[in-house]
Formats: C-alpha cells, structure tokens, sequence
C-alpha cells in the first residue's frame, strides 16, 4: 500500500496540469478551456450538466455540474493520472488520510476509498489511466453517482 499511496505522490506532485475543483463553482471550467487551448462542450443531463474538456494530448476530464453550480464529480481518462491535489482541491487530505489508514494490500487493481466526504477511484495501467472522484453531499437529489462516469 506504501508503494501504491508513493506512486499516486509522485503522479500528483508531477503533474503540471490544472483542472476545475471539486465542490468549487462551474466557473472553473473555462479556466481549465483555456489554460489546455483544449475543446469544450457541454452536455445537458436531467438533473445535471457535464463539461467535458480534451486536452491538445488527447486527456480528457469530464466536470459535473450540479443545478446549483457546482462541481460534485470529476472524472478523467487519458495517458497520465492528472494532478489530482488540482482536481480535488480541498477534498486531497480527505483522500490522503483515508489512503495512509488503509490496511495495506498486496494486490494489484484500483485505488478506492469510500468515506461520507469523498468517494475516489483510480486505475490503469501505463498510458492508460482512469478515475473518478465525487463528494456525496453534493450529488443532486435525483440523480445516481453510478449512473454518471
């Protein structure tokens, strides 16, 4: 587990990109847009909207909206874990303390960690990486965080 919580570290204090936040306004998102020189688009969901950039290397992270304006999950694919003490913002000690208190694991598969403040997880495998991070609280009423990566 040391090996796992060191390599996901070193991903996050590696990673030079920049992403909207969890649980931070939808304004963000037009940051990231310009910041990457990526393409944007939204989508309309009931209950919800879905910003999705691409990076010019082809990451792409998909922001979810809620009707309040805020970002309850943020999921992402692309060649490279993204720098996620960016994307999760303040919810990166949550992820942190929850990871160190983990019993250890000796086996491969994804990172998970399920606590009332965040739900995170993250796999993959080299150039090949996936996840997706949501604060419970923040979910709108009517809809399902499965139904939404």
């Amino acid at each position: 587990m040391k090996l796992a919580t060191a390599l996901i570290l070193s991903a996050i204090l590696g990673s030079t990109s920049a992403w909207a936040v969890l649980g931070e306004p939808e304004a963000s998102v037009a940051t990231d847009q310009r910041f990457f020189r990526g393409s944007e688009r939204e989508e309309a969901h009931t209950g919800y909207k879905v910003h999705q950039i691409t990076a010019k290397d082809g990451a792409v992270v998909r922001e979810f909206v809620s009707p309040t304006g805020m970002i309850f999950e943020i999921a992402w694919q692309g060649t490279q874990i993204p720098n996620l003490e960016q994307l999760l913002g303040s919810h990166m000690a949550e992820l942190q303390t929850g990871l160190s208190s983990k019993t250890p694991r000796h086996t491969r598969g994804p990172v998970v960690l399920h606590t009332d403040q965040l739900v995170f997880v993250s796999a993959g495998r080299l150039r090949s990486f996936h996840g997706y991070a949501y604060v419970p609280g923040l979910v709108p009423a009517n809809v399902a965080p499965e139904a939404i990566r």
